[in-house]
């Protein structure tokens, strides 16, 4: 019979390696976000991560070989960031409040686009660098599409809205944006507003009503 005591220990052993290989995985990535947003993309070497991390330089490149791997993982963390569901309410229907996909991920772009643009430069990186991270941002950006969709009565209208968006902040990213911090935070609330773009919508309604109505008036005449 097999000793339990040694399995048990051998399993204990295993979730603390875990434990520690993810402990030292948040503590790299939370380094190098810094770094990035204090110092620029061209400051991240390993040498400063383990400064700012408090780590050995050689257990840094054990979690990570090569400088891609690091901003893979930043790639990897921004989309987890995204695909998290948040907490805040939106809206409310029926007297319950939600929050629905797309006013979670415009929030979520405009929070980004208050932060150092130097960590999207970064990942834009990272992604120009490693094809199959193009490949990884695609199916990202695909189940964003696809959740947004299953709750919009609009669809278009709404991936018209996610887009803009996003072309909000990448066009200030880039340095394209003729908008001031103050017009492009006024142009986000408007993209949020679900009430506003809900009137919208409900205004077209009895005009193509009133239309169709009268065509089949005009028809039986």
């Amino acid at each position: 019979m097999p000793d339990t005591r040694f399995t048990q220990r051998h399993i204990a052993l295993s979730m603390d390696n875990s434990t520690r290989s993810e402990r030292t995985r948040q503590a790299v990535i939370q380094a190098a976000l810094t770094i990035i947003g204090r110092d620029g993309p061209g400051r991240l070497t390993f040498d400063a991560i383990a400064r700012e991390s408090g780590l050995s330089k050689g257990g840094v490149m054990h979690q990570f070989p090569a400088k891609i791997d690091v901003l893979k993982a930043l790639l990897e963390h921004q989309i987890q960031y995204f695909d998290d569901a948040s907490p805040a309410p939106a809206g409310k229907a029926g007297g319950v409040q939600h929050k629905t996909a797309l006013a979670d991920q415009i929030a979520k772009i405009r929070e980004v686009s208050q932060q150092p643009y130097s960590i999207a430069h970064a990942i834009v990186a990272a992604l120009v660098e490693d094809p199959e991270l193009l490949a990884l941002s695609r199916e990202m950006s695909t189940r964003r599409v696809e959740s947004i969709k299953a709750e919009a009565a609009d669809k278009d209208l709404a991936l018209l809205r996610w887009v803009a968006a996003q072309g909000l902040l990448l066009s200030a990213m880039f340095g394209l944006s003729p908008f001031s911090e103050a017009e492009r935070e006024r142009l986000f609330r408007r993209l949020m507003d679900e009430e506003k773009w809900k009137a919208l919508g409900d205004a077209k309604k009895p005009r193509r009503a009133a239309s169709s109505g009268g065509q089949s008036k005009s028809r039986k005449r």
